[in-house]
């Protein structure tokens, strides 16, 4: 969780706004059926009965958010579960009256949001794409069906919701540290979570760009803390991203 400026050329979109890209579409609008690679990368489904995960997959639906483009707006409804199958989202408050705070990073395989629809509210943050990313979106209702009509399904959002929780507390902690080092490295940890993020695997597609804007450091002081944790021996700076070799070591880095 980080304290900073939100990315300067923002622009707001959702499966439920009517607010437009850049290039004039509103994200519902692109939205089309998943591909079976893309059904694939979507964990949960593989814990449904066979019908009930037929059924659903048809009711899925997907769209490429580009640079910038939001997929969540503070205020707006609730209506749908959303997951990442390939990119990387920004979850944080940096539209409310408050100081700008990045809350967390969702990569490949992450799904969020299922707090905000068990209690049917409107959204208290946004979630951005800091690269074009694929998001999946489930619809409120066949949400809600699933909880009432699948164990499985409740066991998979109450994992959900408590390694979240975890990870919120982790987070507040990495907050009150002035190591730039140790924020980089938790921060990082965090995106290589194998619950809450199974996409990710061992090679997250991140630049240090982006890492900088997940924990509110320059592009410039990442770099300096990369480098230090290669040199431990905890992660290897990969063309196009970052490749984990001691998750453990570098959870209790610092």
């Amino acid at each position: 969780m980080s304290h900073e400026s939100s990315l300067s050329s923002s622009r707001s979109s959702s499966f439920s706004s009517s607010s437009a890209s850049s290039h004039g579409t509103p994200l519902r609008q692109r939205a089309r059926a998943a591909t079976p690679a893309e059904l694939a990368a979507i964990p949960w489904l593989a814990v449904l009965e066979p019908e009930q995960r037929e059924r659903i997959a048809r009711q899925l639906q997907v769209a490429e958010a580009e640079v910038g483009e939001r997929v969540c707006r503070i205020g707006k409804s609730a209506n749908f579960w959303f997951g990442v199958v390939d990119g990387l989202l920004k979850m944080s408050n940096d539209d409310s009256s408050g100081q700008a705070i990045t809350f967390t990073g969702v990569p490949p395989g992450g799904w969020f949001g299922e707090g905000t629809l068990l209690k049917r509210e409107v959204y208290r943050y946004n979630i951005q794409a800091l690269r074009r990313s694929v998001v999946a979106g489930l619809p409120l209702e066949s949400f809600h069906e699933l909880l009432e009509t699948s164990i499985a399904f409740n066991r998979f959002v109450i994992n959900q919701l408590n390694e979240r929780l975890g990870q919120f507390i982790a987070a507040r902690e990495i907050d009150r540290s002035s190591d730039p080092d140790l924020r980089v490295a938790r921060n990082l940890a965090a995106l290589f979570h194998p619950q809450l993020y199974p996409g990710v695997g061992t090679l997250l597609r991140i630049t240090q760009l982006e890492l900088g804007y997940l924990v509110g450091l320059s592009r410039q002081r990442v770099n300096q803390a990369l480098k230090r944790l290669q040199a431990d021996g905890l992660i290897r700076i990969e063309y196009g991203g970052l490749r984990v070799l001691d998750l453990v070591a570098l959870r209790r880095f610092g």
